[in-house]
């Protein structure tokens, strides 16, 4: 059986909105990610594969995320952002199958879910790994450790406070939310909400964004010489996630989601 050409799947796998979805959508897939994974669709479409299987795929490689960073210095962050940018490929790939064969399921939905959640927190751990100095040849630091967690568990909350709307509303008989209703009720949360919208320091937790960021601040610290710049990331990484998380609940309570 032939493949199907870039032009025949495009169609149908990138139907209207699939990259203009507000939250749905991240930027490195409308940048790149996308036009990759239709190459990578030409070769998948008529196998045996299943969405399903590709999504417990993309979780594994954002799992492993945490013990690449492990890896001491400047490799060890190649790896991460290497096993993240899998994970991304597999989250663009495993929906674009799902649509050529028409094989949905609410299954898949959640797992693609539990993937985002576990990718995230791994990458953090990770990181939290990475600066204790885990497998060095001084003394392990537990302290980067917690706060590599702490950042980790932050992230989820983050995500947990988002899809938990959907959850009440559904509890409630009520319909899934628009994006209207995101909101602020009141003109100065809209406007605090807009400005840490343009300043985006939120993605720095997310799993892909902490990637790239690890591994800068792998290189600053083989310049360097130590982990100075790993533990300063990690250390402003968990402050980030506990402030957002505060931040993120009140916008949420604020605005029309709950209404």
């Amino acid at each position: 059986m032939s493949r199907p050409s870039v032009a025949e799947l495009r169609p149908v796998v990138h139907p209207a909105g699939v990259k203009d979805r507000r939250s749905g959508e991240h930027w490195m897939g409308r940048l790149y990610m996308r036009e990759v994974s239709l190459r990578v669709d030409r070769y998948l479409v008529n196998t045996r594969v299943t969405p399903n299987q590709l999504t417990y795929l993309m979780t594994l490689c954002g799992v492993l995320a945490a013990p690449a960073l492990l890896v001491p210095g400047v490799w060890g962050a190649v790896l991460g952002v290497v096993m993240v940018q899998l994970y991304l490929l597999l989250d663009c790939v495993d929906g674009e199958i799902a649509r050529w064969k028409k094989q949905y399921s609410l299954g898949g939905v959640y797992l693609d879910r539990v993937g985002a959640y576990l990718t995230d927190a791994a990458v953090l751990v990770g990181l939290g790994l990475r600066a204790a100095d885990l497998f060095g040849s001084g003394r392990i630091d537990w302290l980067w450790a917690f706060l590599g967690t702490l950042a980790a568990l932050g992230a989820i909350l983050i995500k947990a406070e988002t899809d938990l709307v959907g959850v009440a509303r559904h509890q409630a008989g009520m319909p899934p939310v628009k994006e209207v209703a995101a909101e602020m009720r009141s003109s100065g949360m809209a406007l605090a909400r807009r400005a840490a919208a343009a300043l985006k320091f939120h993605r720095l937790i997310l799993g892909i964004e902490a990637s790239l960021l690890i591994l800068v601040l792998a290189i600053a610290d083989h310049v360097r010489g130590d982990l100075y710049f790993t533990r300063l990331g990690t250390a402003v990484l968990a402050g980030i996630a506990m402030l957002q998380t505060v931040l993120h609940l009140v916008s949420v309570l604020a605005s029309r989601r709950l209404k």
